[in-house]
């Protein structure tokens, strides 16, 4: 491992034009939990399958279950930034990081102090009312109770993207822009198991693809470079 990071250290340092593309294991060394390892919220028991909750569907036939399931599981505002964001920013402030690409939603890059940020999955920190469009900020939703309601008496739905629904496709473009343009690519915290997010890295066509996750991915192959472990711990000694 040593050599791997001597060899990441290296590559980053040489490189102004780095990419990170990331997902839900950046933030479960903020206490935010993923979705498909073993204690991940997909093999914790609930009445309804996750992602039969997390769709378009679900949340207009029962959205009482869903926002219940929503604060209970999605809002994790006390999270803070770990070690990984922190990195990603400073590389950033240093003119190295040209963008983030993200499919998490819980905003702890921008909180860090990342500024290019494509959030694929749309952000817990954005809700919006489905009638007349007012904004209002996870505060409200935490403090709402039942549904939460605008004062039109629309429903506020959060700006997270559910299953059956579409990717923002301005957002997906900048991510594809910036993915292709990259001398760099770290992906980091993801299993590349949902698309059509996983396969954006087939947009980068250098040769610094730099894998780092817990357990192996389905690209594991194709990376020129692949660390296992902790995101956190690894980027903190670059």
């Amino acid at each position: 491992m040593d050599r791997k990071i001597r060899l990441l250290k290296d590559w980053a340092r040489e490189s102004s034009n780095i990419v990170f593309f990331g997902g839900a294991g950046v933030s479960t060394e903020s206490g935010i939990p993923d979705f498909r390892s073993t204690d991940g919220i997909y093999h914790q028991q609930y009445d309804y399958p996750p992602e039969e909750i997390l769709s378009h569907t679900f949340f207009l036939r029962n959205p009482g279950e869903f926002f219940r399931f929503y604060r209970a599981k999605m809002l994790c505002l006390d999270a803070k930034p770990n070690a990984a964001h922190r990195k990603l920013a400073q590389w950033e402030q240093e003119g190295k990081l040209k963008a983030i690409v993200t499919q998490n939603i819980d905003g702890l890059h921008q909180a860090a102090g990342s500024k290019k940020v494509f959030e694929l999955h749309g952000s817990v920190l954005r809700n919006t009312c489905m009638r007349c469009g007012r904004f209002y900020d996870a505060q409200s939703i935490l403090r709402s109770e039942g549904v939460p309601h605008c004062d039109c008496g629309g429903i506020i739905k959060p700006d997270v993207v559910l299953y059956e629904e579409g990717l923002d496709q301005r957002t997906l473009q900048g991510a594809v822009d910036v993915i292709a343009d990259a001398d760099m690519l770290i992906v980091g915290g993801t299993s590349l198991a949902v698309y059509p997010a996983a396969g954006l890295v087939d947009f980068y066509t250098g040769n610094r693809l730099v894998l780092i996750n817990r357990d192996e991915t389905p690209l594991d192959g194709r990376a020129d470079l692949v660390l296992h472990g902790k995101i956190g711990e690894i980027m903190a000694q670059l």
